[in-house]
């Protein structure tokens, strides 16, 4: 099935979103439990980790969060804070100062002035008229409030982008203006079909029918994610499994017993394995044993990992081989791990 979609439905209940690109599954937002990423609450600041250049935060229904490397804060300041990932069980959640409020035209960014608008946006004419109606929309906020324009408003009405600054901005003073007080959410994170609307563009189609997640291959495709090996092509194979330490991904070649069939497992495994990190909702630590190729061909692995990485949304780091022969790697772990419910 050729083409972009974007299938709304349901899985006992809860909300799924799903991003099909040529039939094939791309990303995924799943309703979740507490406080997702992007919700933004009112914290309290509480008591340091020596060692960890941080502190834990106080946050609403007695759960708890951890800031890295705050400067003049002190215990018992309420502060403004923004989740921006998953935490495992036991652990506090992420946190971050820089708050952002963020729609699918227009991101308002507190202590980050300026407008800018995206890069991807080309056209000079366009560029003008969207750095004018931006100018018009933010005339008289607080210079500290800086704006973002998004890709998406390339092809967009401008009374739309307009109304959508002039939403984000009001969000944005109202919440900035309200830092005194318990620890309290203020704003919360977008729902799964929220989100996919907020971020994933323009597609061919959008499907919310109640058939939507079968027609479209998604509840066969979650199936396959909840097992730890992932079919390749040529009848290789990759098993990802997570442990408490760390991600652990093992490559195979299958049946084919050619001198490249070590290297052309290993690239296919890289090229898939951003997506498949992304879609599982793991991250932290990955070490990768990649089926066996000569040394020389390391170079090609690199490569094709890297450039795999990059093309992703996840924030990841690549530490390279180790003395063993292992590849790893670090991603940014930004969403929770599949649930229970999702197979």
């Amino acid at each position: 099935m050729k083409g972009s979609v974007i299938a709304l439905g349901q899985i006992e209940g809860r909300e799924v979103a799903a991003l099909i690109e040529d039939g094939v599954l791309q990303d995924l937002a799943l309703e979740q439990d507490g406080f997702a990423t992007g919700a933004i609450l009112r914290g309290i600041v509480g008591r340091p980790v020596k060692g960890l250049g941080g502190v834990f935060v106080d946050l609403p229904d007695g759960q708890s969060g951890f800031l890295r490397a705050p400067k003049g804060l002190r215990p018992g300041q309420p502060i403004l804070v923004q989740v921006t990932g998953a935490s495992e069980d036991g652990k506090a959640l992420p946190l971050t100062l820089r708050v952002l409020f963020k729609s699918r035209y227009a991101i308002v960014t507190p202590g980050a002035p300026g407008l800018n608008i995206s890069r991807a946006i080309r056209d000079e004419d366009t560029r003008r008229g969207l750095a004018d109606l931006a100018s018009e929309a933010m005339t008289g906020a607080d210079e500290e409030l800086g704006l973002i324009l998004r890709s998406v408003c390339e092809d967009a009405a401008e009374d739309e982008i307009a109304e959508d600054i002039l939403s984000m901005r009001g969000l944005a003073e109202a919440v900035l203006g309200d830092i005194d007080g318990a620890p309290e959410l203020l704003v919360d994170a977008p729902g799964p079909h929220e989100l996919a609307w907020r971020d994933w563009g323009d597609v061919d189609e959008v499907d919310d029918s109640p058939e939507a997640l079968d027609h479209h291959g998604v509840l066969d495709q979650l199936s396959a994610l909840s097992r730890p090996e992932v079919r390749l092509d040529g009848g290789a194979s990759m098993w990802i499994e997570a442990t408490r330490a760390f991600v652990a991904v093992d490559v195979n070649t299958g049946a084919d017993t050619s001198p490249a069939a070590g290297l052309k497992a290993s690239i296919a495994a890289a090229r898939d394995l951003p997506r498949q990190l992304r879609l599982r909702g793991l991250g932290g630590m990955v070490i990768v044993d990649f089926a066996p190729c000569p040394k020389r061909d390391r170079h090609v692995l690199e490569q094709v990992i890297g450039k795999a990485f990059r093309a992703d949304a996840g924030e990841a780091t690549m530490a390279g081989w180790t003395p063993l022969g292992n590849y790893e790697l670090a991603r940014k772990r930004d969403r929770a791990a599949l649930p229970g419910w999702v197979a």
